[in-house]
């Protein structure tokens, strides 16, 4: 397992660290680190087991993986419509996608945790010219220029908030919000595109005459079809909160589906075994699916040193100052092992570079020996600034890096196996382009992100029928 004899939660804490948190009240954060330790998980070992057996299926091209959500989930999305809005348009863009790719999707939402943004600037200055503390997400401070000190009681609402949203999200789920049966009930809220609608609709179409086919043969799987599985992620960004939230944990029994991949050293069904860390792991229980970020991926400091020793699937972004070096290194400490599918790695290069690096990349992992999963996040390469300063992102460059990144896995054998995106399932003006036709003078009607612009629903919706139509290509040329 990713784990060694030399590895603790709390390792880390020897090595040095990026967007470090200065706390000035050291007294508070022990009393907060107390209190989550002995706090309940928030997600099972089964459920991560279950997670990795899918991604591994991504690796290995079987499955896609669509990643989405908020770029800075804040304490008030914890809300009955915010979660349903989000929770929707992921439905509705997997349902494309399983149209398009003919193949199952695995499903991570960024929710119910993704509290901490890393920053440029500990600083940021104001428009009258006065400095303030950074915004650095809800789990550190609050966004009004009056909340901006750091405050270690964020910790626990921190863990409260994801609690809630996480129970809210699994009782819609276990109520049948994603029953193929009713996909017309996954409405399209604000996506008023005639095209759009009617492109999905075709699709849906497609699925309730194959489910009547299937009942009149007497095949209808119902107990399937009526829900669906969906990850929880965030950027495992502050050290303090997720090793807090790191449980030893018996591995689950072999007797569980979900635990397919397990090695077998660590599916004894001997409960009695004097070799306890066969039967048991270091389980980041704050979520299903973590990440490094760009910021904090080098390969002898605090964050690698953590997600080396944890069981949970993770993820690296890996950018343009990412070297094949220091690349192959990553995966082999935080998977020495070299289990297929336990690490994705979230390219974001921007489309000018994709061309370039992506390849190189590519060629390096094959030659290591690691099977990944490699996704590609269009999203945050692509950022730029508006003649007024608004930050933006343009609908036309995220997708030419998306299909760039497609065709380039296709060439060189490899599997592009899923996209992250920052979006929201809200009519919101923050990315340019799409049908809609959005341009820079229209940002101001309704730019509401604390943090990078996402992709309204309409827009998403939107790629998920580029990204679907590109594979339909691809499986009609291979069939050729």
């Amino acid at each position: 397992m990713a784990a060694t004899n030399d590895w603790t939660p709390t390792s880390w804490r020897s090595k040095p660290i990026k967007q470090e948190v200065v706390y000035d009240d050291q007294l508070a954060v022990n009393k907060a680190v107390t209190k989550l330790t002995n706090l309940p998980p928030l997600v099972t070992a089964h459920e991560i087991w279950k997670l990795r057996a899918s991604l591994r299926d991504v690796a290995l091209g079987k499955s896609f993986l669509l990643q989405g959500g908020d770029c800075a989930e804040l304490f008030s999305y914890c809300n009955a419509g915010s979660i349903d809005s989000k929770t929707k348009l992921l439905l509705q863009m997997s349902l494309v996608l399983v149209y398009g790719a003919n193949k199952p999707v695995v499903r991570i939402a960024r929710m119910a945790g993704q509290y901490a943004k890393p920053r440029s600037s500990p600083m940021e200055t104001q428009p009258d010219g006065t400095k303030i503390p950074s915004f650095r997400g809800d789990i550190l401070n609050g966004f009004p220029a009056e909340e901006r000190a750091i405050d270690p009681g964020r910790l626990v609402e921190a863990y409260f908030h994801s609690a809630a949203t996480l129970n809210y999200l699994r009782a819609q789920l276990a109520s049948g919000v994603a029953d193929l049966h009713n996909p017309l009930d996954w409405n399209l809220g604000h996506v008023s595109d005639p095209d759009l609608a009617e492109r999905y609709h075709k699709i849906v179409d497609s699925i309730a005459e194959s489910l009547r086919f299937m009942r009149t043969i007497g095949a209808d799987t119902a107990g399937q079809l009526q829900t669906v599985d969906l990850y929880t992620s965030h950027e495992g960004l502050l050290l303090e909160y997720e090793s807090a939230m790191t449980r030893k944990l018996r591995h689950p029994n072999n007797k569980f589906s979900a635990c397919a991949g397990v090695p077998a050293e660590t599916r004894s069904n001997n409960s009695d075994s004097e070799d306890e860390e066969d039967e048991s792991g270091h389980y980041n229980t704050s979520a299903h699916f973590l990440w490094v970020g760009d910021r904090t991926r080098q390969p002898d400091h605090a964050h690698i040193e953590y997600f080396r020793g944890i069981i949970n699937p993770i993820g690296i972004k890996v950018g343009p100052t990412t070297s094949v070096s220091d690349l192959c290194e990553l995966l082999d400490v935080v998977n020495p092992d070299k289990e297929i599918g336990k690490v994705t790695l979230i390219t974001r290069y921007g489309q000018d570079k994709v061309a370039d690096l992506l390849p190189t990349h590519i060629k390096a992992v094959r030659e290591s020996g690691h099977i990944v999963v490699w996704q590609c996040d269009p999203m945050h390469g692509n950022t730029r600034s508006t003649a007024t300063g608004i930050k933006t992102r343009s609908f036309g460059a995220v997708f030419n890096e998306l299909e760039a990144s497609l065709r380039i896995h296709r060439a060189l054998g490899s599997v592009l196996g899923g996209v992250h995106l920052e979006l929201t399932g809200d009519d919101v003006t923050e990315c340019t382009g799409g049908s809609v036709g959005l341009e820079d003078e229209d940002l101001g009607s309704r730019y509401e992100t604390f943090c990078d612009p996402r992709l309204n629903e309409k827009q998403a919706l939107e790629l998920a029928f580029l990204i679907a139509g590109f594979q339909r290509k691809g499986r009609a040329s291979v069939a050729v």
